[in-house]
């Protein structure tokens, strides 16, 4: 039976007098805020995140609260369409990509609706005004202030579902590739920008990740919550999502639900995508990690760290499952000048697959053919796209074994796929939405569409001197011992010169001491079923972890300490680190 833990948590408080469940208990709670103020005329403001459930909030507590005058803060903004024509050089007409939004809330407020609102609410003498939606703390001064929050991974699976359109757009049918595109580079950018400017006046935090199932906890004790979160280790909620090419060893390692046909993706630590569960008494309350980076950037990624990427965490660990499933895309990165120029990102997305799981034909698709044809493949590649003949991969690109502990380096502008059979560990720098597909074996998406493939990008990327030879001499197994103890070794693993990330392996049977020099470390437990991390300072309490779970460890943490645990005590395991090269 799997031990991976799926829901892990950081135990914030014993008691959850701060925090409620459910809309009942909620609104007795902002009920007795309300009869607390000494004033006539109240505003009770409730900013959503986009993607926050609008009519659940309306239904369930917006109408259940006594109020004189309620306001419906998008009905002040711009018409859906003179909205989206703003947003037109930043949407483009790409299915995918999109160039980043510089934009702000206010800046698609109708200045006149905004001072006939707030004239209308000077005009109110006295009773409850309740002022909701995105953005709505930009309307009046709230007297309370409740911030309905929740985690991207349950907005791309709303759109996906068709539950919801995008802010200010009518297009709840619309393809969710494109959906995902004006959240990524429009939506979450501006929200984002507009939360932080929220956390010091926030009274309430509400959790809107579950359906009719709400749960809130007071501004101080949230902050609380996520100052505590870079004082220790922690984990990331895992989610798990299904794919074309996905396989089936997650299911069975992580005791997932067998009755789904795959599960390509594994995201459990990826700050942007994932949430963090924070305990207070017997109430859980689900909050975008994002929040943690955004709050408390200096203290989780070290000030240098913090000085080169700002509020951003650079490091994403993932797993892709291809066990009894398909090749992944064959596919390339763009160079850091590329997607600097074309999409206004800071930085690119190099990576690297360290194999958890191999069966004896898996393989790895990496670099070019020695003395490639670029012409020719470029034809082969256009032909096979627009007709589906079958690409001759063998022809163009070089396919390696691939065995468990392999660690192959894949820095952007290389020509690269995972293939059928072999569980990876993704480590890569965090922006995962610049791939350029350039061939996908034929396939249709889940979503029975043709999967996007980008043969302009792809061919302007392509680093055509990593070839065969290259991959040998610098992209697989560049693995150097660094240092070794009584009970332990440490490796360097990668990455690429050209990665800003390096990687250390650990094998060992003892305690083995780790150093963070100022810097965020993550890392998984790539061998063994358990083992322990403890402060030798007795700054945090000892924190589990299990096979395959990915931690962190905040840069805060100058010193800790990892042993084997459990069943795994005495034997030899294994973990593998990830920080920024300083």
């Amino acid at each position: 039976m799997s031990n991976f833990d799926h829901h892990p948590e950081i135990v914030v408080s014993s008691s959850s007098k701060h925090a409620w469940e459910g809309y009942g208990k909620i609104i007795e709670e902002l009920n007795h805020h309300i009869n607390r103020l000494e004033k006539k005329k109240k505003i009770l403001t409730i900013d959503c995140y986009p993607g926050v459930r609008i009519e659940e909030i309306k239904n369930n507590l917006v109408s259940k609260i006594d109020s004189s005058y309620d306001l419906f803060s998008d009905e002040l903004y711009y018409s859906s369409h003179r909205v989206t024509e703003m947003l037109q050089y930043h949407l483009t007409t790409d299915r995918v990509f999109g160039r980043m939004s510089l934009h702000n809330f206010h800046d698609f407020l109708d200045e006149k609706l905004l001072e006939e609102a707030r004239e209308t609410i000077e005009s109110i003498e006295s009773g409850l005004i309740v002022v909701y939606g995105v953005g709505a703390s930009l309307i009046y001064h709230p007297d309370i202030l409740v911030y309905a929050d929740l985690a991207r991974w349950e907005i791309q699976k709303r759109y996906s579902h068709k539950e919801i359109s995008n802010w200010k757009a009518n297009n709840m049918e619309e393809d969710p590739v494109r959906k995902i595109k004006r959240g990524y580079f429009f939506e979450w950018r501006v929200a984002d920008r507009h939360k932080k400017r929220l956390y010091e006046r926030i009274d309430y935090l509400l959790d809107t990740n579950c359906k009719s199932h709400p749960k809130m906890i007071t501004g101080s004790n949230f902050l609380k919550g996520l100052r505590q979160t870079v004082n220790q280790p922690f984990r990331l909620v895992p989610y798990f999502a299904p794919g074309v090419w996905g396989g089936q060893w997650m299911k069975e390692k992580f005791g997932l639900d067998p009755s789904e046909e795959n599960y390509a993706w594994s995201f459990n630590g990826v700050p942007e995508e994932n949430s963090l569960f924070l305990k207070y008494g017997e109430i859980k309350i689900e909050t975008p990690a994002i929040n943690v980076v955004f709050r408390h950037a200096a203290e989780l990624l070290g000030e240098e760290v913090y000085g080169r990427f700002g509020s951003e965490f650079p490091i994403r660990f993932n797993f892709l499952d291809t066990i009894g499933g398909q090749n992944l895309s064959l596919q390339v990165h763009p160079t850091i000048e590329y997607v600097q120029q074309t999409f206004g990102a800071h930085y690119t997305q190099d990576e690297s697959y360290y194999v958890m799981e191999a069966k004896e034909d898996a393989t790895v698709y990496l670099g070019v053919k020695e003395g490639v044809d670029k012409k020719a493949m470029a034809i082969d590649l256009k032909s096979s796209n627009e007709t589906g003949v079958f690409f001759d991969d063998e022809r163009y690109i070089n396919q390696f074994p691939a065995k468990k502990h392999d660690h192959f380096l894949i820095p952007a502008g290389t020509i690269h796929s995972q293939g059928k059979n072999s569980v990876v560990l993704e480590i890569s720098s965090t922006p995962n939405y610049y791939t350029f597909k350039l061939w996908d074996w034929g396939r249709l998406g889940l979503d029975g569409l043709p999967r996007p493939v980008h043969l302009e990008h792809g061919f302007n990327n392509i680093d055509w001197e990593r070839n065969e030879s290259w991959a040998k001499n610098h992209a697989i197994n560049c693995v150097k011992k660094v240092d070794e103890g009584e009970g332990w070794i440490e490796e360097r693993t990668g990455l690429h010169e050209r990665e800003f990330i390096e990687t250390r392996r650990h094998w060992f049977s003892k305690p083995v001491t780790h150093y963070t020099n100022g810097g965020v470390n993550v890392l998984n437990l790539i061998e063994g079923e358990e083992a322990i991390i403890e402060s030798p300072l007795n700054e945090f309490d000892p924190f589990i972890v299990h096979y395959a779970e990915t931690f962190i460890i905040p840069a805060k943490i100058r010193r800790y300490s990892i042993r084997p645990f459990g069943k795994s005590k005495g034997k030899e395991i294994a973990t593998i680190k990830a920080y920024v090269r300083t």
